[in-house]
């Protein structure tokens, strides 16, 4: 068990655990680690010169939104996460959008995401609440492209 961890291009999402640890799905394995979900987002955005709050404040800007905010981990790589509940939340999971080949409903209020590399999730989440993230993401991601390309 790792005691830190740094988001990097192969992460696909952080799950939260209810003992304080985080469970880190990658490309090519998963690993628990020792930090909340919130605290590896925190730890992850300082590694690469911000934080958290820095991010949040950003990506408020960039999008209008005030709650359940997109972060940009790393800009130059696109390593953008969502988080399934509020940030704070002993439950929140983050995903990295960018990670995602496709999500459909899987039963009543819950959805399905398969990852680039076949790995699936299940959130208790709806479709909609899902997709809704998801667009946040997508546009975080575009709008800040954008603007740098100008």
């Amino acid at each position: 068990m790792k005691s830190s961890y740094e988001i990097n291009e192969g992460t696909l999402a952080i799950i939260s655990m209810m003992d304080g640890h985080s469970k880190v799905l990658e490309d090519h394995g998963d690993y628990v680690i020792q930090q909340k979900s919130f605290d590896i987002l925190d730890h992850s955005c300082k590694y690469f010169g911000s934080s958290y709050e820095g991010r949040k404040e950003g990506a408020k800007a960039i999008i209008g939104a005030n709650y359940k905010l997109p972060i940009i981990v790393e800009d130059e790589r696109n390593m953008v996460f969502f988080p399934t509940t509020s940030p704070e939340d002993k439950e929140c999971i983050w995903i990295a959008v960018n990670k995602i080949r496709d999500y459909y409903e899987h039963e009543y209020n819950t959805t399905k995401i398969v990852f680039e590399n076949g790995i699936e999730i299940l959130l208790s989440l709806s479709f909609r609440a899902v997709q809704n993230q998801i667009f946040r993401a997508t546009r975080l991601s575009y709008l800040l492209k954008s603007r740098k390309n100008k």
